[in-house]
């Protein structure tokens, strides 16, 4: 059976591997390049939050935005092309075509046909999600010029970590859930691709629950020492102690004019702190990563333990 899975998923593997093989050629080839753009135009103190060090990362993002627009695409595109490619026909194609009836007839049992051939395929999924993790996460360390955002950033946070294998899991059980309630190719490539969007809309609204959020009262600004928080919710604390989302009746005018908007919103701030008002938020801080993390797969490794046993009970119920 492993030949024979070799033999059937082979144009898959390689295409994957070749994905990959290319994948890592464009982050090598941007990494060291931007290294040396880095060694030559850092200014003294970056990384850092220094404004020189947010210019330098900006002038990054123009120069490599070939790369950078691949790696903002991954997260989505990635999981939704192995749920269609390698999960999706895995049982689809099989009934689409009528070869089930042969090969289950011969003398491999249906069981162990599906046992070996989700235990290598999946084993293979989890491999790659893993191995574009580690390039991922060998990539980024030079771009960090500015200020970095890992935890904060959901594209980023689904790049690396254990997040792509468990994504890529997730996707592979769907579609091959999806090829046994179709039993054709092309509907279980659709619903694998709105599948996967849907699952990683509802994770990213779900995530902001997997911890009770930190509250923090600021005074002076609004913006939190770290950047890298991930933030939920934010009220102005009035004086009293109440929390608002407006101040209404504070004496302080807010103006929005073109051009202008930036600073008056930081004079009405300004107004606002001067009068004993403060500012609440309420975020995640960068040490819960790997709680997240590990959450997070946890809900997809679980997902796609129920999507591959209904593909199982549902063909070994009707076979044929």
């Amino acid at each position: 059976m492993i030949w024979v899975t070799w033999r059937q998923h082979r144009a898959q593997l390689l295409v994957t591997a070749g994905f990959l093989a290319l994948l890592g050629v464009l982050l090598l080839g941007s990494a060291l390049e931007a290294s040396r753009y880095v060694a030559e135009h850092a200014p003294p103190g970056c990384p850092g939050p220094a404004v020189a060090c947010g210019d330098l990362a900006a002038a990054l993002g123009q120069r490599y935005n070939a790369a950078y627009s691949v790696f903002g695409w991954m997260p989505l595109v990635a999981p939704a092309l192995i749920g269609a490619f390698w999960g999706a026909p895995l049982l689809g194609r099989e009934y689409e075509r009528g070869t089930h009836r042969l090969a289950w007839t011969q003398s491999v049992p249906v069981r162990r046909w599906l046992a070996v051939k989700l235990s290598l395929l999946g084993g293979a999924v989890v491999a790659g999600g893993l191995l574009l993790s580690l390039m991922v996460s060998l990539w980024r360390p030079v771009f960090r010029t500015g200020v970095d955002s890992t935890f904060g950033n959901i594209g980023v946070f689904n790049m690396v970590g254990v997040e792509p294998a468990a994504w890529w899991l997730y996707a592979f059980a769907l579609g091959t859930a999806a090829g046994t309630l179709f039993r054709r190719t092309l509907p279980a490539m659709a619903l694998v691709v709105a599948g996967v969007a849907a699952t990683m809309f509802t994770l990213f609204q779900l995530s902001d629950h997997y911890a009770e959020p930190v509250r923090t009262e600021l005074s002076g600004t609004v913006l939190l020492d770290d950047p890298d928080a991930r933030l939920v919710s934010a009220a102005w604390v009035e004086p009293s102690g109440r929390e608002v989302a407006e101040p209404v009746g504070s004496g302080c005018p807010r103006r929005v004019d073109m051009g202008q908007s930036s600073k008056n919103a930081e004079a009405w701030q300004a107004c606002l702190f001067g009068k004993g008002y403060r500012y609440a938020v309420y975020h995640h801080p960068p040490s819960r990563f790997w709680r997240f993390q590990w959450t997070e797969a946890a809900i997809l490794t679980l997902t796609s333990a129920a999507l591959v046993g209904l593909a199982v009970h549902r063909t070994l119920r009707r076979p044929g």
